[in-house]
């Protein structure tokens, strides 16, 4: 393992210093983090301390992304770690702790078109107004579980900003919740009656715990990503038989279900808390390949 006094490792830990005093999220931070240390590792060989941050080139940095292709990772894997690179050495360049930025001339590996696997309205329904099991053991709570399910569909959040409401981000009159999306960027999203009635659930059978988090573990404390997609994947399976649902597959499915029964991309892209309209069009591209399909199973011209 590198030093940890190795200039580098100092300059890394400053960026991630200004990360935090930026007020990015935890999930960016320990994203950032685990590549930067990877990448440290790399220009670390046995009983060596790292470059130089002046000795770093394009060459040096062109090698190091030629070794993450030679390990099979994927496209948005290398996408990711190359961001964190870029965005360390701009760091460095804007700090005047390089004379010239060589990132920057790296580029971005292109991501294969692929569109997001969305089930039904009938099958995701089904998920969600399923009678949830009783009496199952720990972590299950089905109470919770629901309002979670209901609010990942209901409401199209990502997974952590499901897991990071607070109890004062719901307006239980109106029926609104404060999300706190990406970069910290807050939105408000309207929750429907099923959700309501869930959250009454929960809410009565956890109790006044000293905890501001809506959704709780076992122990009390708040529910992390990991243990609600856990959660998800075990409904998935168990109710619809299914255990590719994933949590975002739900949020796909939000926007999907939506556009096709008639609501604009705009409101779409409002809700999801997209930043730009592009993200959010990908969603028509699955609402044509339904029609698609509809139109090739029941128009006669089409299987002349």
């Amino acid at each position: 393992m590198p030093e940890p006094d190795s200039e580098l490792v100092t300059a890394i830990t400053a960026f991630l210093g200004e990360l935090e005093r930026r007020n990015d999220s935890p999930h960016t931070l320990r994203n950032y983090e685990a590549d930067l240390r990877d990448f440290t590792v790399y220009f670390s060989p046995p009983d060596c301390a790292p470059p130089a941050l002046a000795a770093f080139d394009l060459l040096a940095l062109r090698e190091w992304l030629a070794q993450l292709y030679d390990r099979e990772h994927k496209p948005a894997t290398i996408r990711r770690k190359l961001a964190s690179v870029r965005a360390f050495f701009r760091f460095l360049s804007r700090e005047h702790r390089i004379g010239t930025d060589p990132a920057r001339l790296l580029r971005l590996p292109k991501m294969p078109k692929s569109l997001p696997e969305v089930p039904n309205a009938e099958v995701t329904n089904a998920l969600v107004d399923a009678n949830l099991p009783e009496g199952v053991p720990e972590p299950l709570r089905p109470k919770r579980d629901r309002l979670l399910l209901e609010i990942l569909y209901g409401c199209g959040l990502r997974i952590s900003e499901a897991v990071g409401l607070n109890l004062d981000d719901f307006d239980f009159t109106e029926r609104w919740l404060r999300v706190r999306g990406k970069g910290r960027k807050e939105r408000q999203v309207p929750y429907g009656s099923k959700a309501a009635e869930a959250l009454d659930a929960w809410l009565a059978e956890r109790g006044p715990v000293d905890s501001a988090a809506v959704f709780l573990n076992r122990l009390g404390g708040r529910l992390t990503d990991r243990g609600a997609r856990k959660i998800v994947k075990f409904y998935a399976a168990w109710v619809v038989g299914d255990s590719s649902i994933h949590p975002h597959t739900l949020r796909h499915a939000f926007a999907t279900h939506l556009l096709s029964d008639g609501a604009d991309l705009r409101s779409i892209q409002e809700l999801l808390g997209h930043a730009r309209l592009s993200t959010t069009q990908k969603y028509t591209q699955v609402s044509l390949q339904d029609l698609m399909r509809v139109y090739d199973n029941a128009h006669p011209k089409a299987r002349s």
